[in-house]
């Protein structure tokens, strides 16, 4: 699904061809930290995630077979866990002090002890693990199996799967809504939005997308009552409301959308797209959003997290300016975007 632009390509005017609303330069951007990774260089990333409360920011180097935990009050590198093969969700469990890694490789959920920082089980599952969601009350993790097209359900205190949910399409992300106290779960290749009760597990509903192709990424501001959706196959973010059960808003994005992340408590929504731009989403007081940037960052990047107390943007890179890279930069939103 995804085209991209030749390497000749200025960041200018890269900005110009991928459309939007509104374009912004490189400043839109601010970078504040760069820090090497030790994983092998040019070889892809996955998901990011964050872990607040022992200030860590934990990356999956999906070709490089290694997840990472970076301190984020120094921007250091402080543990590289090596058991994680073909890593590409990784989801911070904070009540059982664990992290959990989907192991595309070799199709396994890893659970990585904090303390320890060390695997100490792997859960056999369905095909290509991707990304997860912790549903907190109820102990359980969500991971979409995307080639599998199933959401196998973990219960964290015992780290045994407990039940496998199958569709008829391939899963993409998923996202627990403490509000509803639901589970919603992308499915990409009917272009629709899943409903699971955690209490059970039932599936709830299914509702159409419309005008969303390819749904894979996907946030949540939930007490806005919305998701947002990567529409992979026509460049947009769908607006979804959470009580109409519908799109009521897209907007355009770069090309290759990929990992969408929300900072509800700042109104903004950042999504990574793979032709080397990082759309940056506003909420109005109207209920509405808009396009304030696309910000030029390297080609590759299709991932990120927002540490929710900083704002800070924490991007991996596979490459700069054509040379292999391994990453991690961490940019602050420019004040002068409005």
């Amino acid at each position: 699904m995804r085209k991209f632009f030749p390497a000749s390509v200025s960041a200018s005017l890269l900005a110009l061809a991928i459309g939007g609303t509104l374009i912004a330069d490189e400043s839109s951007l601010r970078k504040i930290a760069q820090v090497e990774l030790p994983g092998p260089k040019g070889k892809r990333f996955d998901y990011v995630t964050i872990d607040p409360d022992d200030h860590f920011v934990i990356g999956a180097h999906m070709r490089g077979d290694e997840s990472y935990f970076v301190d984020t009050r120094t921007n250091q590198l402080a543990a590289t866990i090596t058991d994680t093969p073909g890593v590409e969700g990784v989801e911070y469990v904070p009540d059982q002090r664990k992290v959990y890694t989907s192991n595309s490789g070799d199709n396994t959920i890893g659970v990585i002890d904090i303390a320890q920082r060390k695997v100490i089980k792997k859960l056999k599952t369905e095909a290509k693990p991707d990304g997860s969601t912790y549903a907190a009350p109820f102990h359980k993790l969500y991971v979409s199996d995307e080639r599998g097209k199933a959401e196998a359900v973990v219960d964290v205190r015992t780290d045994t799967i407990v039940k496998t949910l199958h569709f008829d399409s391939e899963t993409g992300m998923p996202q627990y809504d403490p509000v509803a106290k639901l589970v919603y779960v992308n499915l990409q290749d009917t272009e629709r939005f899943a409903v699971i009760d955690p209490q059970d597990d039932r599936l709830l509903a299914q509702y159409p997308v419309a005008g969303c192709r390819g749904n894979h990424g996907m946030a949540l501001a939930p007490e806005q009552r919305r998701a947002f959706l990567v529409c992979e196959g026509n460049n947009l973010l769908a607006v979804f409301d959470l009580e109409k059960h519908a799109v009521v808003q897209t907007l355009s994005l770069p090309e290759g959308g990929d990992v969408v992340k929300a900072d509800p408590g700042r109104g903004r929504i950042f999504v990574a797209c793979y032709s080397g731009a990082i759309a940056a989403i506003q909420a109005l007081s109207s209920g509405q959003y808009k396009k304030i940037a696309d910000s030029a960052v390297e080609k590759k990047v299709h991932s990120l997290a927002i540490d929710p107390v900083t704002g800070y943007l924490y991007v991996p890179e596979e490459q700069e300016k054509g040379a292999p890279a391994s990453r991690l930069i961490v940019y602050s939103l420019s004040a002068e975007v409005h």
